[in-house]
């Protein structure tokens, strides 16, 4: 019997125990489900104990297991507490969201779910260029966004979980010529001055998305307007400007607007979690766990090779902490 235990085991251990399910567990933990497997087995030789009955169809507890998964849990609370009263971790974790229904916002209501003890705090910004400087400068904890549209010397700074591939679209006035359309093919936009931040110093990787993505189609980013604060603001000036907005397909509902997603190629936006390296937070880690989960159970990082996604984009998503 050793005398002390890789802390890493137990995590397995119990992973495993709450999701009867290996696969499960190793989306849970980030890892590999082989490297999951062998991190069970080896605890099972340093105790003595075999913990779990596998079969084809299903994975148990042994009563060895049911003995021990109470013991494992003491010993991980209090590695957690202790962690986090030598990191700050109880303190609350600002998270900057676009909205709620969107997709950030998911995350963070399953993320306060997996923890409740922590205190997730939403803030209410747009812009991953804006909000990457607030928490490189420690006054902001996490964002979601494009995170290769970030200048390289702040992406060094950073960690970042690709969450998903979101489909782009467009917000129309009501009673644009293309309103009408379910969906809009890219080419029909040509002609068009397409609002997408353009002038906001808190929006450069939207803008820049954008650029790339009409780029040789005939299509113009819309030149800058005020900064609107409020999705009261954003109407009116959308409605005194009436250009085509460039959004996702889950923007929210706006009176007078119609949403539309784009086609022919469906252009993706890589949607990422960030936050700073070196964060050691349980918060951090629930928005972690959750953001997996979604993406699994929705198929958030499913994608049509035919699809359109910024040139390079993949090899950043590819390295993806």
């Amino acid at each position: 019997m050793p005398r002390d235990l890789d802390p890493r085991l137990l995590r397995a251990f119990v992973a495993v125990a709450d999701e009867l399910h290996f696969t499960r567990a190793a989306t849970r933990l980030f890892v590999a489900q082989q490297a999951l497997s062998r991190d069970v087995r080896r605890l099972e030789r340093e105790l003595g104990a075999e913990l779990f009955v596998r079969t084809t169809r299903q994975v148990t507890l042994t009563g060895d297991g049911e003995r021990l998964l109470p013991y494992a849990r003491r010993v991980l609370q209090a590695q957690d507490e202790l962690l986090s009263a030598a990191s700050g971790s109880s303190r609350p974790l600002l998270v900057d969201l676009n909205s709620e229904g969107m997709a950030s916002g998911r995350v963070l209501a399953r993320a306060r779910e997996i923890a409740p003890e922590c205190e997730l705090m939403a803030r209410f910004e747009s812009g991953l260029t804006g909000a990457a400087a607030e928490i490189v400068a420690g006054r902001l904890d996490v964002s979601f966004g494009r995170f290769a549209g970030l200048d390289p010397a702040v992406r060094a700074l950073l960690s970042h979980q690709l969450v998903r591939y979101e489909q782009m679209a467009v917000l129309l006035p009501h009673d644009h010529p293309l309103a009408e359309r379910a969906n809009i093919p890219l080419n029909m936009l040509a002609g068009e001055h397409v609002y997408a931040g353009a002038g906001n110093p808190r929006t450069l990787e939207w803008t820049d998305l954008a650029r790339r993505l009409f780029a040789g189609r005939g299509i113009a980013v819309a030149p800058p307007a005020p900064v609107a604060i409020g999705f009261e603001e954003f109407r009116r000036v959308m409605a005194k400007t009436r250009n085509p907005v460039l959004a996702v397909v889950d923007f929210p509902a706006m009176p007078d607007t119609v949403l539309r997603p784009i086609v022919d190629p469906v252009p993706l936006s890589p949607l990422s979690l960030v936050w700073r390296k070196g964060t050691r937070h349980l918060g951090v880690d629930a928005l972690r766990s959750a953001a997996a989960e979604l993406a699994a159970q929705e198929g958030w990082l499913e994608r049509d090779p035919n699809a359109w996604l910024p040139e390079g984009d993949m090899p950043l998503m590819r390295d993806n902490n």
